[in-house]
């Protein structure tokens, strides 16, 4: 970023730009813009900022306003339209040590992109890192563009080291938080960014029982103090479960209860009475996640770029892929709060039971020293969050979604779908050797309908299919229903554990009405798998426990003002439907958004067919696609 926004800002606090270069705070100044040009991470700058005024004596609310209209005058700066985005190795420290992550522009996180309904944007993404990669726009439709939406091997081939390609594509009827990631292997885990997308100019205004007088985006994360690449190579090479993270992370920071992580805790000042809209999207790879604010009441308003009809919660639970958007009233004394998430663990397997903070800090509360620091004039307030394994309290959240209003819902149906999604084992000829590490001597596996997805790597599903060359590549004989129906939640037979692998699509026609039932099962474990279809959103027209039963449990769907989302996840040891209309021609990844049951298998593709005329067909290729 370049030095003039600092010298520029500063100007609001002295009488000319250069003042302070000049006058009895020399040395602090210096010291704020050296520390400011010096990194390239805005959250570094942000905290380095934070440190130098602190040394200097500044208090806490003048630190607060500096940094609020500091990041103000960077988002002025910034210009989402048209963006170049370097992927390349950058130095990150966390948790005492500095690894070299994987990053876009130098960025940890990558930087948020901001824009309106109705805006085109053009992304070119240049590939210096040493590992093949693409980008995904989570939750962007990509009407006819299906080559915008980037998951490899899918609609592209990656991009290769020293490639580059452009990604072209509109915002169409969609407002809210998304975001963007890497889709290449978990390469996510340090590439991701925010995709706010805001009412257009002809309606500029939230449709929000109280407007908020500033928002603050959340991106919750996980980190590995290793290369995230060598835990997912060595899980591949074993059979077993990948090793969990070390820390979770707010905006790429773990927060004061972690260790070397004190200094660079994020405080977000707020004054009393003031409404804030909170924009928190789970970035994380594995874990499904509780949040909370101390003492605050949370208002949803908005869940995967869709409004709700709002409704008062003391916590949120997010699953990776998913995004809230909440209203915060700072009706409470100045303090500094903490805003806080850990894992909701619905699996009967290992997980991360760390806790990664922020601190919300009202105007006028005194200077706050964290936890590990060695003076503590007063420590933020806890946040309460549900026990680990709070199902009820995560089911109940999830429930109270609603649409604001009635909306149209598929009645009459064309597909009628039914899909088990879980884990699996596939056994060893030799068990218990160095590459059958897994339960058993076997290797852990996931599928839907008892097949196990295996990405091509000669060519992409997308470019296979519009060439008229799937030999090879794929085929399109996904089952609709389980090839052996079973008491999918009961105790299941070993010799369903084991699925078939295969890269196989289902075919729908143009605008087709779709139901599609996602039942859990209890192979291995039950558990809440988050399921993202690429393309498209849907309505969530009911879930359950249990087996889902047609004919008593279609009696209680919500046609009505059922929520859309992009993402929704399966009860554990139950059931969720779906409904949306096939309106979007191409080939459209549907997978369990937990990045570790991914590459064991737990996806496919469907490929809606083009309809009549330009229009309601593919658009053409990009000739800068890249090759496999």
């Amino acid at each position: 970023m370049p030095s003039i926004l600092v010298i520029g800002f500063l100007s609001k606090y002295t009488s000319s730009p250069y003042a302070l270069l000049y006058s009895s705070e020399t040395r602090t100044s210096l010291k704020i813009l050296e520390n400011f040009i010096a990194p390239s991470n805005e959250a570094e700058v942000r905290n380095r900022i934070y440190e130098a005024l602190k040394s200097s004596g500044k208090s806490c609310n003048f630190i607060g306003e500096f940094l609020q209209n500091w990041e103000s005058k960077i988002k002025l700066a910034e210009k989402p339209m048209q963006q170049i985005s370097h992927i390349q190795e950058t130095p990150v420290k966390r948790l005492c040590r500095v690894h070299n992550s994987i990053t876009v522009n130098g960025q940890f996180p990558g930087p948020t992109l901001e824009v309106r309904n109705g805006d085109s944007l053009v992304i070119t993404a240049i590939n210096k890192a040493q590992y093949n990669i693409s980008l995904h726009w989570h939750g962007i439709k990509q009407m006819r563009n299906p080559w915008a939406d980037g998951p490899e091997y899918i609609t592209q081939c990656p991009i290769q080291p020293g490639g580059s390609y452009t990604y072209r594509f509109n915002i169409e009827e969609q407002e809210g938080t998304l975001w963007w990631h890497a889709h290449s292997r978990w390469l996510r885990a340090t590439v991701y960014g925010a995709l706010i997308i805001r009412p257009p100019l002809s309606s500029p205004h939230y449709p929000f029982p109280v407007l908020p007088k500033r928002e603050i985006t959340l991106l919750l994360g996980e980190w590995w103090d290793r290369n995230p690449m060598d835990v997912l190579a060595l899980a591949q090479f074993t059979g077993a479960a990948p090793n969990v993270s070390d820390a979770f992370t707010i905006n790429g920071q773990p927060g004061d209860l972690y260790r070397c992580s004190s200094q660079e805790t994020l405080r977000f000042l707020v004054g009393a009475g003031e409404i804030v809209l909170l924009r928190v999207i789970n970035s994380g790879l594995n874990q499904e996640l509780f949040f909370g604010v101390a003492n605050h009441k949370l208002t949803v308003v908005a869940a995967d770029a869709s409004y709700t009809k709002p409704f008062s919660t003391n916590v949120i639970m997010l699953g990776p892929g998913q995004t809230t958007d909440v209203l915060l009233t700072a009706d409470q004394p100045p303090a500094h709060y903490y805003m806080a998430a850990h894992a909701y663990n619905s699996a009967n397997a290992p997980f991360d039971n760390t806790t990664t903070t922020a601190i919300l800090q009202y105007k006028g509360a005194p200077c706050v020293t964290t936890l590990q620091g060695k003076s503590q004039t007063q420590r933020a307030i806890p946040a309460q969050l549900p026990g680990f394994n709070d199902t009820a309290t995560a089911a109940a959240f999830t429930a109270q979604m609603r649409s604001p209003s009635k909306v149209e819902v598929p009645v009459e149906l064309d597909e009628d779908l039914f899909f088990t999604v879980g884990l699996g084992l596939f056994n060893c000829p030799t068990p218990n050797t160095q590459r059958c590490q897994g339960p058993n001597g076997t290797r852990f596996t996931a599928s839907i309908n008892n097949v196990s997805f295996v990405f091509p790597r000669i060519n992409s599903i997308m470019q296979a299919y519009y060439q008229g060359t799937p030999a090879g590549v794929f085929t399109t004989d996904f089952p609709p229903v389980p090839p052996t129906p079973f008491d999918y939640t009961g105790n299941v037979s070993r010799g369903l554990w084991q699925p078939t692998r295969g890269t196989k699509a289902y075919k729908l026609k143009y605008k087709s009405k779709v139901q599609i039932i996602l039942q859990d099962t209890s192979i291995v474990t039950t558990e809440n798998h988050p399921m993202h279809l690429h393309g498209y959103e849907f309505y969530v027209v009911g879930t359950g426990v249990g087996n889902f039963n047609p004919s008593k449990d279609t009696a209680s769907f919500n046609l009505v003002d059922p929520p859309r989302r992009n993402t929704i996840g399966t009860p554990p040891g139950g059931w969720v439907a779906i409904r949306f209309v096939a309106d979007n021609p191409g080939v459209w990844l549907m997978h369990c958004h937990i990045d570790a049951h991914i590459f064991w298998g737990l996806a496919m593709v469907f490929l809606v067919e083009n309809g009549e005329g330009h229009l309601q067909s593919v658009q053409s290729p990009p000739l800068d696609l890249p090759r496999c």
